[in-house]
């Protein structure tokens, strides 16, 4: 569904979402990284456990919720991607002392 534009170009970021290796650009977003590399759904519903994917890309709507290097409830529309990230994808509500 998403891919890169052509002309696109940058550093190449490696980091692993749900211990899978991903393939990023420097400068990209978590949620953005995510979407290139095909992963459909980033969190699941606390009640229900429906899948969520990122949809507004600017900080509102709080769909793209994960969890970044063991800190959960982190919109990834926000955090820029960094060598080694481990990210996971949030399942329901985040666990206290996480």
């Amino acid at each position: 569904m998403f891919r890169r534009l052509p002309e696109a170009s940058g550093a190449s970021v490696h980091l692993t979402v749900d211990g899978n290796p991903v393939l990023a650009r420097a400068g990209d977003t978590v949620a953005a990284a995510l979407l290139a590399a095909g992963i459909e759904h980033c969190r699941t519903t606390p009640v229900t456990g429906a899948p969520r994917a990122p949809y507004c890309l600017m900080g509102v709507c709080f769909d793209c919720l994960v969890v970044v290097d063991g800190q959960g409830n982190r919109q990834g529309c926000l955090v820029q991607v960094a060598e080694g990230m481990r990210v996971e994808t949030q399942r329901g509500k985040r666990e206290i002392g996480r």
